[in-house]
Order: C-alpha cells, then structure tokens, then sequence
C-alpha cells in the first residue's frame, strides 16, 4: 500500500472516528424526557395544519430550479473576473457571449411569466 492510499485511509478512519465520538457523546448526554410537545412536528414556529401530503404548485418548483440555474451560472462570473486581465480581448467576448445569453434566458423565462409567484 502506498502513502498516498494509507494518508487517505488515515483521513476516512479520523473522520468516522470523529462522526461515532460526536454522536455518542450527543446520545449520552441529551435529556431523556420526551413529551406530547417536545414530539410533535415544527414548522418555523407555526402551528402544523393540514396533510403532510398537500400538493404543491408547479410554479413553486419551476422558480426554485430556476434560482439554482441562474444562481450556478453567475457563479461562472467569479473565476472569470479573477484571471479577466490575462484573458484580453478573446475572455472579454466570450463572457460577453455567455452574460447575453444568460440575459435572453432571463428575459424569456419572465416573460413567459414563469417568475410570478401568484
């Protein structure tokens, strides 16, 4: 076995040792009296109501993919701007090429009206 496969093996070995020491400590030293509250479900403060069950609108799920969509590809941005200078022109262009493309994504997804909540 190589040193690079033993230090990966060290790595995995600390790690579950750690994971197995918090959550024995944590099974140990929590309070054991449970209660009809203490087991009833939280949602943010509010009072559960209605079915686990309920259905939620397609447009709840279109805007939440479309967040992450347009949130990972500004994060393209980033890198972008930190080696902008050594890019030159050519860099310049392509992110200008990706930025609008982004752009007509954005202004095609809202007027579609894919953005309105109600």
């Amino acid at each position: 076995m190589t040193l690079a496969y033993l230090a990966v093996l060290f790595s995995f070995t600390v790690a579950l040792l750690v994971a197995g020491v918090l959550l024995g400590a944590g099974a140990l030293l929590r309070p054991l009296r449970p209660s009809p509250v203490k087991a009833e479900a939280f949602e943010c403060g509010n009072p559960s109501s209605g079915s686990a069950w309920g259905r939620f609108s397609v447009k709840f799920y279109l805007t939440a993919i479309l967040f992450i969509v347009f949130d990972v590809e500004v994060v393209f941005l980033y890198p972008w701007a930190v080696v902008f200078r050594p890019l030159g022109m050519f860099g310049f262009i392509e992110m200008a090429a990706f930025v609008l493309v982004l752009a007509l994504g954005f202004v095609y997804v809202w007027r579609k009206g894919a953005l309105e909540w109600a």
